[in-house]
Order: C-alpha cells, then structure tokens, then sequence
C-alpha cells in the first residue's frame, strides 16, 4: 500500500493514520529508507506501507495470553 502524505504529517502521524499504533513507525521509517532524514513531510510523498504485523499469542507476555 502507498500512503501520500500531507502537508505537515510525521513519521508517528502516519504510522497512527495508517495502523492506528504511532509505535510502528519504526518499521515505516525500515520500509523508506530514502526519506528517514525527514521530520516533518510535504504533501504527496508516497511512502510505502508494509502489513502491519499479526501479533501471535506466543509473542505477548505470559499475563497477556489467553491460554
């Protein structure tokens, strides 16, 4: 997926526009090597936008599974 910026969006803005987690934007920042430099984007910059990732149960901590 492709997500065209606007102007003004961050790096922790997009990653909630598009996952709903500002936490992800790490991997954001991982999939568009060519902009991590920037901080603050102009409109319509394409960034990529890989899956967001399935958490499984055997990633969570033992008090958060449901086993």
């Amino acid at each position: 997926m492709i997500y065209r910026t606007v102007q003004g969006d961050t790096w922790d803005s997009v990653a909630f526009q598009v996952y709903g987690d500002e936490q992800l934007m790490t991997m954001l920042m991982n999939a568009n090597p060519n902009h991590t430099e920037t901080v603050i984007f102009s409109r319509n910059i394409a960034i990529n936008v890989p899956d967001k990732p399935v958490i499984t149960s055997d990633m969570l901590p033992p008090w958060r599974r449901e086993d």
